[in-house]
């Protein structure tokens, strides 16, 4: 991350302001926009909101739980967590 000198990016009024509650401290003001969630950008929450609604189908078809684990390669319990949801 780049940082810039307040001095140069403030009104004059603002920057007397900000020195009140901030003096010395380095600051980090977030973009005014909102933040993606994790995995939004990368497809990564889609995979995985899909593989464990593919999950549940499986159990609620009756697939045992040690079978779903094995066959996506995840532990009893973390089927456990998915299904229980």
């Amino acid at each position: 991350m780049k940082y810039k000198n307040a001095s140069d990016v403030l009104p004059e009024n603002l920057l007397k302001e900000v020195q009140k509650y901030a003096a010395g401290e380095t600051l980090y003001f977030p973009k005014d926009k909102e933040r993606k969630q994790w995995g939004e950008s990368s497809g990564a929450r889609a995979f995985f909101q899909q593989r464990n609604e593919e999950i549940r189908q499986k159990h609620a078809q009756k697939n045992s739980v040690e079978r779903i684990a094995e066959e996506y390669c995840l532990s009893a319990e973390t089927v456990r967590k998915i299904i229980f949801r």
